[in-house]
């Protein structure tokens, strides 16, 4: 990750960007190079960096052209010839490959910068830093820290001229921003010269990877590979639009150290957390035909249940997963059904996913970790206490808890709801008809209190939670999940009404706002320090994954009429421009509330791209759809 310009700009920027044990301890290892072109007397330098007071050097502005496809290409134009640089990374390696070519005759020297520490952390000049590098001809091996991997340099240059030192300093003017820590200092051991002529090749291959050579031939199988790789992503779409999409959703789907694969929530901060992950699966996998993975993440998480809850998230450290979540486990009912719309073989559902959901269900009658568990008097699904964070709504500074959701809150209920209505439809394929009437006695004893209970007559929307003090009328985006779920709740005219409420306040074209502006705590923009930041997370933020339900609440109240068909197109093309906005083929987690809309947080977000590509093909004006509706004589 990096920029166009060529200078860092977050801590999170590097060329290598290693993690040690997949898919978390995440290393930044080679954080840039430096290039300099030399030819008929004249010197020039492209790469670039921040300093106090100054950016140097600063070769962007020789830079000609940049495009990203298939791979990033930066074109320079000197006096005296002109220079391309071209990146990718190697699937399935922790392994990066920088290749340049001149137009002219000219020596190249590019000089590797060494950061090699925590990818959260910054790096400062130490005596425990081993700044000895091993030249063994076509490779350079550095060993800065034991216990980390030695980085290997592979490269065709003419040799390396060892020069070691310390750049003190750089600046990082994303974390200023942020207010966070922005100064680091980077080791360079020296320079690998080229001597080159047009029509040659040089390259430079960063890796961990414990092999002994790379050639030309290695690298050419290598592109080939990643060339195909993305074609077939690409071919799978409908729409130039799905096919950049398509290639967005592969940057999150990763492989876990055990070769288990999992999804990773966001770039470049987030690991892989239970709740972004079963809402991301119908959209990066089973809508696309990948049904097989999405079983055997669903089975991964399953493995690592406790007491009816799957981990909310694995640390980076290794330390025992997460379980803090009352919504991540319920979310995995709707992507399992997913799986059963999309035509699964149904194997996995009748043996795995079925016996460990009635578990599930088991442990939130009973009671579970954080308060979780069915409130007798009523069959609605409370959670936590003051002090926790459970939903998605999780912003936390300390013990100031921004968003407090403790009690009932509406989006669990809905989910709760949905998970007893799937797993009747479930009993009854599989011959379980008490059970089925079970669920299907516990369902409608919920819909009773849901409907009584959550709608708020005055505002004729839905509260946000049943609170212990009494209903919760900040009006929120949570509400239209009891619209847009498989078995929906309410009446048709209460749909509507929540429908309309959510357009006139939430709805921005970039996602819905998390609070509406006339309530007291909204922010309108996502800015400061950590703790400004955390207090407008969810006090107003625009969040794009929230495109998906929203969107298919209106398929469900307005139908497939041509113009509503028209109305959603057009909401989906508007993102369709963001992915050249923040992250170069990929959409942020969030917006800012006010207009502009500016995009803030993660600058890569599995669920902004999966609900997309999830809601695609019911947009589709010749689409032949079922919608995915549950069957409920109700709704």
């Amino acid at each position: 990750m990096g920029t166009v310009a060529g200078a860092n700009t977050r801590r999170y920027h590097g060329l290598l960007v290693a993690s040690l044990r997949p898919p978390v301890e995440r290393y930044v290892l080679l954080s840039r190079v430096e290039e300099q072109i030399l030819c008929d007397g004249e010197r020039h330098i492209l790469g670039a960096a921040q300093y106090p007071g100054v950016i140097a050097p600063s070769g962007f502005q020789l830079l000609e052209e940049f495009r990203r496809d298939p791979f990033p290409t930066w074109r320079y134009r000197t006096g005296c010839a002109d220079v391309e640089k071209r990146l990718f990374l190697v699937q399935g390696e922790q392994t990066v490959v920088v290749q340049y070519r001149v137009s002219n005759k000219a020596r190249l020297c590019v000089q590797p910068f060494l950061a090699y520490r925590d990818y959260h952390s910054l790096q400062h000049a130490n005596e425990g830093f081993h700044r000895q590098v091993e030249d063994r001809g076509a490779m350079l091996l550095a060993r800065p820290y034991e216990g980390l991997p030695a980085l290997r340099l592979f490269h065709n240059g003419a040799g390396f001229v060892p020069e070691g030192n310390w750049y003190y300093r750089n600046e990082y003017r994303k974390e200023m921003q942020r207010g966070l820590d922005f100064q680091e200092d980077v080791y360079s051991p020296g320079w690998i010269h080229f001597e080159l002529s047009p029509g040659k090749t040089a390259y430079v291959v960063a890796t961990i990877e414990g092999r002994d050579s790379v050639g030309l031939d290695t690298l050419r199988g290598w592109e080939a590979s990643e060339r195909a790789r993305r074609a077939a992503s690409a071919a799978q779409a409908r729409t130039e639009f799905e096919a950049r999409l398509n290639l967005a959703a592969d940057q999150f789907l990763v492989h876990r150290a055990n070769g288990s694969p999992t999804i990773i929530a966001g770039y470049p901060w987030f690991t892989d957390w239970g709740r972004d992950t079963m809402i991301s699966l119908p959209g990066l996998l089973i809508t696309r035909g990948r049904a097989g993975e999405a079983e055997h993440i669903l089975k991964g998480f399953l493995d690592a249940m406790d007491q009816g809850l799957i981990p909310n998230r694995f640390p980076d450290a290794g330390e025992k997963p997460e379980y803090n979540t009352a919504d991540g486990t319920l979310w995995m009912f709707p992507a399992a059904w997913a799986l059963k719309q999309a035509g699964s073989s149904g194997a996995f559902l009748r043996e795995t996913f079925y016996p460990a959901a009635k578990d599930i269900l088991r442990w939130h009658r009973r009671g579970t970790h954080f308060g979780i568990g069915v409130d007798a008097g009523d069959g609605l699904l409370r959670a936590g206490a003051a002090g926790t964070q459970l939903t998605w709504m999780d912003a936390k500074a300390g013990d100031w808890v921004v968003t407090p959701r403790h009690g009932k809150p509406v989006e669990i209920n809905a989910l709760w709801y949905n998970a007893l209505r799937m797993m009747a439809c479930w009993a009854h394929e599989y011959g379980e008809l008490r059970y089925e009437a079970q669920l299907e006695a516990e369902a409608a004893r919920v819909r009773t209190s849901f409907e009584e209970k959550f709608w708020n007559p005055k505002r004729r929307c839905l509260y946000d939670r049943l609170a212990p003090e009494g209903p919760d009328e900040r009006f929120r985006p949570n509400q239209i999940f009891a619209v847009s779920l498989p078995f929906p709740l309410m009446n048709q005219d209460q749909r509507q009404s929540i429908l309309e409420r959510v357009e006139e306040t939430l709805l921005t074209p970039f996602g819905l706002r998390t609070l509406a502006p006339d309530e007291p705590d909204y922010h309108g923009r996502y800015e400061g320090g950590p703790r400004e930041r955390d207090g407008a997370y969810h006090q107003g933020t625009v969040w794009p994954w929230l495109l998906g339900p929203y969107l298919e609440a209106r398929l469900r109240v307005l139908g497939l009429t041509a113009d509503n068909l028209s109305f959603c197109n057009k909401l989906l093309q508007n993102m369709e421009v963001e992915l050249q906005s923040y992250c170069l083929g990929s959409l942020a987690e969030i917006y800012d509330g006010d207009a502009p809309h500016r995009p803030k947080g993660a600058v890569a977000q599995a669920w902004s791209v999966a609900e997309l590509l999830r809601l695609i093909p019911l947009c589709l004006p010749d689409a032949d759809i079922n919608f995915s509706l549950g069957t409920s004589s109700q709704g």
